[in-house]
């Protein structure tokens, strides 16, 4: 009797790991489409900056600092886009509030568009956020340690510019 409740035990606790390594699994699949998503608005946010650029009479400081960061958004890769973004970031609240005040005019289309994918964005960033917060916190247990279940997924990270506010 003691040894059919052993085979138990170990197949319920076999169970049991497998079932964590499963759910992790599906968490670091979560941020990875969550990063996928983010990235693409982040590439449609570049196009919309190169677009208003290129549209606007903007002075020749900020028309620079507009296209060479949505330049660099658009073709390097993340790790090497940080200030990139947070530039464009920048440079497009900016835009907004100078169409706002009527110190500059941009079409309402573009505005319009721009202040949709600004909240898509902001959004798009706190899923990811908590989706590497929940992968990070699980993989933090010990069990998840002890028994490697994360195999060799690489912990997800948070990029500066996501901790900026729009």
């Amino acid at each position: 009797m003691t040894i059919i409740a052993g085979v138990l035990l170990v197949l319920l606790f076999t169970w049991y790991l497998s079932f964590s390594a499963a759910r992790l699994d599906r968490l670091h699949h979560r941020v990875e489409t969550s990063w996928e998503h983010l990235d693409a608005l982040l590439q449609r946010r570049a196009a919309l900056a190169l677009e208003i650029s290129h549209q606007t009479d903007l002075d020749p400081a900020t028309d620079f600092i507009l296209m060479q960061s949505a330049y660099v958004s658009r073709e390097e890769p993340i790790v090497d886009r940080n200030d990139a973004e947070r530039s464009l970031s920048e440079s497009l609240k900016f835009l907004r509030e100078s169409a706002r005040s009527g110190e500059l005019t941009i079409s309402v289309r573009l505005l319009d568009e721009l202040t949709a994918l600004t909240e898509k964005i902001t959004l798009a960033i706190s899923i990811h956020l908590e989706a590497v917060r929940s992968v990070s916190k699980l993989r933090s247990r010990r069990i998840y340690r002890l028994f490697h279940l994360a195999g060799k997924a690489k912990l997800p990270r948070i990029y500066s510019f996501e901790e900026d506010s729009l």
